[in-house]
């Protein structure tokens, strides 16, 4: 494989910046009860998940420009729009592309969050009512 042609990241990142998207989720959503039972803690729970999701973010953003980068450099969409027959080479960058996609792991980092979310919402509700 050509160093400069884009490749997926080994499992050990992918894996790395989920927990670390998830851990800036719970951070963010903890903020909640720590006002709550202990407000000394939520700016450093707070700078936590910002710190976080700027690492993590930069790696979506990354991951988000070099499929786009891949899908121009290569003008694929417009040799599937003519019916073009895809070289070796674009056929790799289509691998590529469908490997990315099948590897991520954002759809359940949605999942997660949105129950993290819920679950925030109802503890706070639930502080609130016992104060």
């Amino acid at each position: 494989m050509n160093k400069n042609q884009p490749h997926t990241f080994p499992k050990a990142v992918i894996y790395g910046f989920f927990i670390l998207g998830l851990l800036s989720a719970i951070a963010f959503r903890i903020i909640i009860v720590f006002q709550h039972i202990e407000p000394a803690w939520v700016r450093p729970v707070w700078y936590a998940g910002i710190l976080g999701y700027i690492a993590f973010f930069l790696y979506r953003y990354s991951i988000s420009r070099k499929r786009k980068n891949a899908i121009k450099d290569y003008d694929l969409i417009n040799k599937l729009k003519k019916n073009n027959c895809l070289s070796d080479r674009d056929r790799e960058i289509v691998t590529y592309l469908l490997s990315s996609i099948q590897k991520s792991m954002e759809d359940l980092n949605y999942y997660i969050i949105f129950i993290l979310s819920i679950l925030a919402i109802a503890a706070d509700i639930v502080f609130t009512l016992i104060e």
